[in-house]
């Protein structure tokens, strides 16, 4: 069990095992000296990020299966890296947000009210 806090203050709750995310694939948006590119946000993809992480060299959506990554599709939920995040903000497709299983780290980068304000509105269970 992870004694890593959340955004809010709380525990971080696990982001997703299926597909499984975090940088040290745990299912957590875990983070430490060897995650230089900070992946602490839980985030539920959209189409419309997708192709935008996609248009700037991050494509997420096709298989890799030399990494044992069978590509993101909408409505899966993905550690993504702080800074991507705020890329996708300034380019007015950000992704929503799980709260509770974001990584208290986000907040050195990105303003708690700003992350709330595309807070995801349904319960922050992680997806199967």
């Amino acid at each position: 069990m992870t004694t890593s806090r959340n955004v809010l203050g709380g525990p971080l709750l696990a982001c997703s095992y299926a597909p499984l995310t975090g940088f040290y694939r745990t299912g957590c948006c875990e983070t430490g000296v060897d995650d230089l590119g900070r992946h602490l946000v839980c985030i539920r993809a959209t189409t419309e990020f997708l192709a935008f992480s996609r248009s700037v060299g991050n494509d997420l959506s096709t298989p890799r299966p030399e990494f044992r990554f069978g590509g993101l599709k909408p409505g899966d939920r993905w550690c993504l890296c702080v800074l991507r995040w705020k890329e996708a903000l300034a380019a007015g497709v950000a992704p929503p947000v799980v709260l509770e299983a974001t990584h208290s780290a986000a907040l050195r980068v990105v303003e708690l009210e700003t992350l709330k304000a595309h807070a995801v509105v349904s319960p922050a269970r992680p997806a199967d």
